[in-house]
């Protein structure tokens, strides 16, 4: 298809089990972008999920007319299919967003606004000016993300970005399909070798605050950030060997 003919904007959107939640998440960023003066696509992937999410997207389809759908028959984790749907995307601006919808969509013209700037790849934050956080995250997720941070910066030296973890990334099109083609991280820490592999290639990276609603039926919890913590370790250990850490 050629260029011309792309989208603007692709939001990507990995899905696990989000029967119920999908559907206002969905119909809020399409009511949102439908006011919008450029072109777009939504491109939902659902990883082999076990409760109604397909027949949930299957029914949504005919009313949101820009939805891609890509169905997985296994679970392959976060990283695995925002690595999917970036690659599968046509947009000259590609961002992935969380299907809770903790981060309105129309912060995305926060993103958008860098990217048009030149910046290769702009992330939402939590812990920069201009963050609204609402309501407070809870003392446990606040504490267990800020040893994540620390943990991050001295294990894999990523000091100068503060909030690595928000889902809620813009990319170039040269960006997204250098970056994401050479990620191996499945789960949860994909952000990070993502970061990480950008500024090994030299890309701009644009740290914005964006609004974040604090989702209480969030599945990151306190003892998932330690394992996540620990997962660093073995991350440096396989970009050491990549060359992408020396």
């Amino acid at each position: 298809m050629p260029e011309e003919n792309n989208p603007f904007l692709s939001i990507i959107i990995p899905a696990y089990n989000e029967e119920r939640r999908l559907p206002g998440t969905l119909r809020a960023i399409d009511n949102y972008l439908k006011q919008q003066k450029y072109n777009y696509e939504i491109i939902v992937v659902n990883d082999g999920s076990i409760d109604n999410t397909e027949q949930v997207l299957s029914s949504l389809k005919p009313q949101i007319s820009n939805l891609k759908i890509i169905n997985n028959k296994i679970n392959r984790g976060k990283g695995a299919v925002v690595k999917q749907g970036m690659l599968a995307s046509t947009g000259r601006y590609r961002l992935f967003t969380d299907a809770d919808n903790s981060t309105p969509i129309d912060q995305a013209e926060k993103i958008l606004f860098w990217l048009e700037k030149g910046y290769d790849i702009v992330i939402g934050s939590r812990d920069v000016k201009g963050a609204v956080l609402n309501p407070p995250q809870p003392f446990l997720r606040r504490l267990s993300g800020r040893l994540f941070s620390l943990f991050r910066k001295i294990v894999l030296d990523l000091w100068e970005i503060r909030d690595t973890q928000c889902g809620f990334k813009g990319f170039s099109k040269r960006a997204a399909e250098d970056i994401f083609s050479r990620l191996k991280t499945k789960g949860f820490l994909f952000d990070v070798e993502a970061l990480l592999l950008a500024k090994k290639l030299g890309y701009r990276i644009k740290e914005v605050g964006i609004h974040w609603k604090n989702d209480l039926e969030s599945k990151v919890t306190f003892g998932s950030a330690i394992e996540m913590g620990m997962g660093l370790f073995r991350l440096r250990k396989k970009l050491s060997k990549g060359g992408v850490l020396l």
